[in-house]
């Protein structure tokens, strides 16, 4: 049963790609073939912010029972809710250029949300890589992390949706789902954020068993 989960998240991902790549999509102007990226970019904040979720619940966690393997769950998920950014930011820039003629514009409130937001969590590896003492360096990091997430949450789900922005879903403009995102594309949006999300949590299963390992090396030297 647990290797299920991580087959079916390769075979969502390896469907949802060349499904994306060759499926039909409606014939919209200025999006025109880029609207495929919806299957590659939204996913990635999808899998992005369930990790950053486990994150805050296993820093809450920590705080309520101070047991460090909490801690290393917390600091684990966030560390590939961070690496999924890197692809999210990276597709985005792409759509951004061929929809809105630039990589990235200062204009949006989105993209200036995900930029904050990132830095918040910058700050987040930054402390701990200060603090040397284990205990004390778990709970100034769960602390910081409800302080980091409330933030994300703020700065790309909130702010963004009260001010003017050139996403779909923010500032007046509609969303996917209200104009574009038809049965078709639901076939695959919809299997490629599963596909993500779970692979999201394997990849969050191997980096918990090599810092548990990392930790064991380190007691041994």
């Amino acid at each position: 049963m647990n290797s299920f989960y991580k087959i079916f998240s390769v075979v969502l991902i390896v469907f949802s790609i060349i499904a994306g790549l060759l499926n039909n999509v409606p014939a919209l102007p200025i999006l025109n073939e880029s609207i495929r990226n919806l299957y590659f970019h939204v996913p990635m904040w999808f899998a992005l912010i369930f990790q950053m979720s486990i994150s805050l619940f296993y820093a809450l966690k920590y705080l309520s029972n101070n047991n460090l393997e909490n801690d290393v769950i917390s600091n684990a998920a966030a560390q590939i809710g961070f690496f999924f950014s890197i692809p999210g930011i990276l597709t985005g820039m792409l759509w951004a250029k061929v929809t809105w003629g630039t990589f990235w514009t200062f204009s949006d409130p989105k993209l200036n949300g995900v930029a904050m937001a990132i830095l918040v969590y910058t700050a987040y590896f930054i402390l701990r890589n200060a603090v040397t003492d284990e205990i004390k360096k778990a709970k100034l990091s769960a602390v910081y992390n409800i302080f980091a997430y409330v933030l994300m949450m703020v700065f790309i789900m909130i702010l963004p949706r009260l001010t003017d922005s050139l996403h779909p879903g923010n500032g007046g403009n509609p969303a996917f789902s209200k104009y574009d995102l038809n049965s078709n594309m639901r076939l695959v949006f919809y299997p490629a954020v599963i596909g993500w999300i779970l692979f999201s949590i394997w990849l969050l299963e191997l980096k918990i068993r090599l810092s548990k390992l990392h930790s064991k090396i380190s007691q041994y030297e």
